[in-house]
Formats: structure tokens, C-alpha cells, sequence
């Protein structure tokens, strides 16, 4: 097979890696790629926000399966123009993909179907969200609701940090830019935060491993990204209650109309009770 593997990142390179290993995989193309990916296979710069220029290059390059990296192209409907053309992408719709390209859609989604999560109300005026926050004192959690590189979830410890996060959003500075012209602020919870992975078909789906998400390490840091779950943690993985849920939210997504977009990979977030 001729595989293409659309973005340019760590998660990206690893799933370049993979794809390699296979007896399946003739010839490997990546797209744009980085240089430690070219030493795996072929790069050709696209445009991953661009989902026509990406389905031209799988046409051009006679792929057989193109698989999603980044969150920007799922969002802009890069499977849907894939299935348009009769060609085969692994990943999900745009429908689908709003569960990560939306907070404030996946929010909802869970809302709805009683999927258990922190609670929240969304806003678009600067002025209805300070007055939320002045009834709602921190610690509280201000998100840009639109996708913003793991960067739009601020966790606010002072009433004056979470004012200035949605300010920065909502206000003139806009730093978020259209990411941030819907905000969530939800509850703050206290613990540690796990991200569950599964594979889905748009019926059934396989979980995969449970990853940790240390979001900071200190006051004003980054972070240090994911990493493997202690062993405690991963028992999320056989957990009735947990599975359950899982279920739940997958079914959730199917009853609303879109039964067969939630296809590929999928990851949730979960928060750990404190130690």
C-alpha cells in the first residue's frame, strides 16, 4: 500500500514510524513532514488546513490510505473530501472532529447525553462572562472553546487571573483570535488528568493505552506534555464504570445523527480523583 501520513509533529513522526514497521506500507509519504520524517519516507509540503490541496496530493501520489495527524485538517473536513473522491482516510469527520474542535460542542454532547464532566456555561460577550465569574469565585477554569495548540485552558487559582484570561479572550487583545470568541468557564476540579485512547468504527471501538497530561509543572509553565499512566490509573482501562462511560459518550455522538463519522482515533480526557 501507499500510505500518507498528513502532518509534521512528535505524534505525527511516531505514527510515521508505525506505519513503516508494516509489511502493508510499500512506499510511505508524508505531508509536509519534517526532516526526521524524510529519513522514513517521502515530504512533500501541503497546506494540512487546506483539505482539497491534501486529497490532490493523494490523488498525485496514488495513496491507498492517508492517516490524520492534526486536529486543524479533521476540523476543516479533510475524511469528508477524502470520501467525496472515493479515496480512504483514517480519522473522522468534521461533524465528528468538533468534539475536539469545539469545547463548547463537546461540552454540550456530554451535557446532553449525561456523560459525566465539570460544570460549565459558554459565553461570547466579555460582559455576561465577567458577571458569571463575579457569582462564581476562583478557582474556576476559563477554555477557549476553538482548538489553540493545548494552550486555551487556563486554569485560574485568583479572581483577577480568571478576569484577565477571559478578557484576553473575549476582550480587544483577542489572543486566541476566532478560537476564543466562545469561551467555556467550568468548574475547577482538584486531581490528576489522564487521556484515554480508543480506535473506533463508527459503532464499536478498541481502547487503547491511558496517557497522563501534566498540563504544569509550575506556576506559569507549559508543561511537559503526556506521559505513561501509573498502573492504578490504567485499571481505567478495564473499569466497568469507566468502560460504561466511554460507551455512553460514543453512543452519544451516534444518537445525535452522525452513526459511522466517529471513525479512527479518539482521546478523551478523564480527571483522576487526588491521590
Amino acid at each position: 500500500m501507499n500510505i500518507l501520513v498528513v502532518g509534521s509533529g512528535g505524534r505525527e513522526h511516531a505514527i510515521a514510524l508505525a506505519v513503516k514497521k508494516s509489511p502493508l506500507c510499500d512506499t510511505l509519504v508524508c505531508a509536509p513532514g519534517n526532516p526526521g520524517m524524510a529519513n522514513l519516507g517521502k515530504c512533500v509540503p501541503v497546506d494540512v488546513a487546506d483539505p482539497r490541496a491534501i486529497a490532490d496530493l493523494a490523488v498525485a501520489e496514488k495513496i491507498d490510505l492517508a492517516v490524520i495527524g492534526p486536529e486543524i485538517p479533521l476540523v476543516a473536513g479533510v475524511v469528508d473530501e477524502f470520501r467525496r473522491r472515493g479515496l480512504r482516510a483514517f480519522g473522522p469527520t468534521a461533524a465528528a472532529a468538533a468534539l475536539e474542535g469545539s469545547k463548547a460542542f463537546s461540552k454540550d454532547i456530554m451535557k446532553k447525553y449525561n456523560v459525566p464532566t465539570a460544570a460549565f456555561e459558554t459565553f461570547t460577550d466579555l460582559a455576561s462572562a465577567k458577571k458569571f465569574l463575579a457569582e462564581h469565585p476562583a478557582p474556576i477554569v476559563v477554555k477557549a472553546s476553538g482548538l489553540a495548540a493545548g494552550k486555551g485552558a487556563i486554569v485560574c487559582m485568583t479572581d483577577k487571573e480568571a478576569n484577565d484570561a477571559v478578557e484576553e479572550m473575549l476582550g480587544d487583545k483577542a489572543v486566541f483570535g476566532e478560537s476564543g470568541k466562545t469561551v467555556v468557564i467550568e468548574e475547577f476540579m482538584d486531581g490528576e488528568e489522564a487521556s484515554i485512547f480508543v480506535v473506533c468504527d463508527g459503532k464499536d471501538y478498541v481502547i487503547l493505552s491511558s496517557h497522563g497530561w501534566h498540563g504544569r509543572v509550575q506556576p506559569g509553565s507549559g508543561g511537559d506534555g503526556r506521559s505513561p499512566r501509573r498502573s492504578e490509573e490504567d485499571d481505567y482501562r478495564t473499569d466497568p464504570q469507566g468502560h460504561g462511560r466511554r460507551r455512553q459518550a460514543l453512543h452519544g455522538r451516534s444518537l445525535r445523527g452522525h452513526h459511522g463519522d466517529l471513525q479512527g482515533p479518539e482521546g478523551r480526557g478523564i480527571q483522576l480523583p487526588p491521590r
